[in-house]
């Protein structure tokens, strides 16, 4: 309909250009927006007040002259000037009986855009440290990351999802060292008598006790001592005897792998995959010269003039790119600083010649915007990477915070967040709230089968509809496509769809294009989530207000072209959030 109402204006211009009663040198965009307010119609143009100053006229006259130009018909039931010079436009029913078909003809690729017109996007999220659980921020992450992509995609953007895996630095020998420590307990245990199971109960029902035996920078959680006691069944007391570097160097491998393959299994889970595994270690990697990508990196930004010596440490000019300040990359001792790999994993995603370059970032990454995208700017991409900045998770039940598992005593985990309340429940709300909003997740409510849980609702309107599909066709089973094509005709009359209620329905189905088109624009796929509600409250308004299944199968084939447009755009919004729109519930 906006496209509709936007040929009509650009039309009327041109008419007015042609009858010389319009000077302009550019016909600007058609400005259409829909009214707030549907006694103002349904869209309003402002169109005449963008072009008051090319034209030297008053707006209300230049609106008169379009206005004057536009031709009431099938479609446009009347053109009206309001105010300085708005001009709303009120739809015929024919013009919103006409999206049920539209949507039905379409089918799934109803609102796909063509914005990104094949354009190549890397969209970087989650990258958590793989020494340990993933937390539920990483969960906001992984839906946010998600539906991101599908949005995009459905955009027309040609769309990779990408895990960078912080797999070298000195967190990955603290995590080494932690399950050495855990190890050699847990040895001694055994030593006294314990099975290697006595052992971890032991160490975790004592946690104070056994805790101040290890380094305080250590990672202190059960799941440490469950990774070293897996060590412990499949090589026993091996390594009881070696040297500590040595036994530290073997547990890294093994411990990494373990966590590793962990938080691929949770995504997995989750219904996520990633295309790309970037891993950091392939950074410091050094090739046949001797160079490793981050050293060329670094040589890059120094034939470029950015980089400069100061107390024996190599500096990058950030400075000269908006930063507080300028950024050590390589310490007085050699070692690299944590930005340094940044730089070259940043270097390498630019040089794979994507379009756009996004990095889903934590809260507390703000003062890394500048610095990150100082290595675009001197590589010659400006603005990239794209970064995006979200809060934090707050956990509920019942409106009491939730700061601790009963299963471990520590921080719920994503996992056990899932295992709580389901995948759909998670993304749902992981997605209910714009990116710089905290969330606050209240389990109790999640798990509800009632209207107070949004994403229940939502689904229940899916089902709902699904169940009317099958009455309707007098079965107990069938997919919802089958069923349609046998209870709807082809040339079904939507001329008898004029109930208010049916005619609302319309106008929310055919801002699902737009909708999706500002997500992908925005990088705001929580939009989805309130649109998804919306038009479930518009189907059941409509449902509770008309009968579907009537005395005249001529009305009741009408209105179940309503039923099934309504499914499947609440079916794509809700794969687009990658969330299931079960037909049962």
């Amino acid at each position: 309909m906006r496209n509709l109402v936007e040929n009509r204006i650009i039309d009327a211009l041109q008419k007015a250009i042609d009858a010389n009663e319009l000077s302009i040198e550019t016909i600007p965009d058609a400005s259409v927006e829909r009214p707030r307010d549907l006694s103002h119609g349904d869209w309003a143009s402002s169109v005449a007040m963008k072009l008051a100053r090319q034209a030297h006229m008053n707006p209300r006259a230049i609106a008169q002259i379009i206005v004057d130009k536009i031709e009431t018909d099938e479609y446009v039931s009347s053109v009206e000037i309001a105010g300085p010079g708005f001009i709303n436009f009120t739809l015929t029913p024919a013009a919103l009986q006409s999206v049920f078909s539209t949507v039905r003809a379409e089918g799934a690729a109803y609102g796909r855009g063509h914005e990104g017109d094949g354009k190549r996007i890397d969209l970087e999220f989650i990258s958590a440290n793989p020494t340990g659980p993933m937390h539920v921020g990483h969960g906001r992450w992984a839906a946010l990351g998600d539906a991101m992509a599908n949005v995009l995609s459905f955009a027309g953007y040609d769309v990779t999802r990408e895990f960078y895996i912080n797999d070298a630095g000195n967190q990955m020998n603290i995590f080494a060292m932690s399950v050495s420590m855990r190890y050699m307990q847990i040895a001694r245990l055994v030593g006294e008598g314990k099975s290697v199971q006595g052992a971890v109960e032991e160490i975790l029902a004592n946690a104070e006790e056994y805790r101040a035996e290890l380094p305080e920078n250590c990672y202190a959680g059960a799941y440490i001592v469950d990774i070293a006691a897996k060590i412990y069944d499949a090589e026993g007391d091996s390594w009881l005897a070696s040297e500590e570097s040595e036994r530290e160097t073997h547990f890294r491998e093994i411990a990494y792998t373990t966590v590793l393959a962990h938080v691929k299994s949770v995504l997995k889970h989750f219904g996520l995959k990633f295309d790309v595994w970037f891993s950091e270690r392939t950074l410091h990697t050094k090739d046949e010269s001797g160079e490793s990508m981050i050293s060329q990196a670094i040589e890059k930004l120094d034939e470029k003039g950015y980089i400069y010596k100061k107390d024996g440490a190599t500096w990058f000019e950030t400075t000269k790119f908006g930063d507080d300040k300028d950024r050590v990359l390589v310490k007085a001792d050699g070692a690299y600083t944590y930005f340094a790999p940044d730089i070259a994993y940043h270097k390498n995603k630019l040089d794979r010649g994507f379009d756009r370059c996004i990095d889903i970032l934590g809260a507390d990454h703000h003062g890394y915007i500048k610095r990150i995208q100082s290595v675009g700017h001197v590589f010659g991409h400006p603005g990239q990477p794209e970064i995006v900045i979200g809060q934090l998770v707050n956990l509920f039940r019942d409106g009491a915070p939730v700061r601790m598992s009963k299963r471990t005593g520590e921080m719920v985990s994503f996992e056990e967040l899932i295992d709580m309340v389901g995948v759909d429940a998670t993304r749902y709300l992981m997605l209910s709230r714009s990116t710089d909003q905290v969330i606050d997740f209240d389990i109790e409510q999640a798990k509800r089968q009632d209207s107070s849980n949004p994403v229940y609702y939502v689904q229940y309107a899916h089902a709902r509809i699904c169940s009317i599909l099958r009455k309707a066709a007098e079965v107990e089973e069938g997919s919802p496509d089958e069923l349609v094509r046998e209870l709807i005709p082809s040339g079904v009359d939507l001329s008898l769809l004029t109930d208010e209620s049916e005619l609302a329905l319309a106008r929310k189905i055919d801002e699902f294009s737009e909708v999706c088109a500002g997500c992908a624009r925005d990088l705001a796929p929580f939009r989805l989530t309130h649109y998804s509600e919306e038009l479930a409250a518009s189907f059941h308004q409509f449902y509770t207000r008309v009968h579907v299944l009537t005395d005249d199968p001529t009305l009741t084939a009408a209105r179940l072209a309503v039923v099934d447009a309504t499914r499947i755009v609440l079916e794509s919004a809700l794969h687009l959030l990658g969330v299931s729109a079960p037909e049962r519930m």
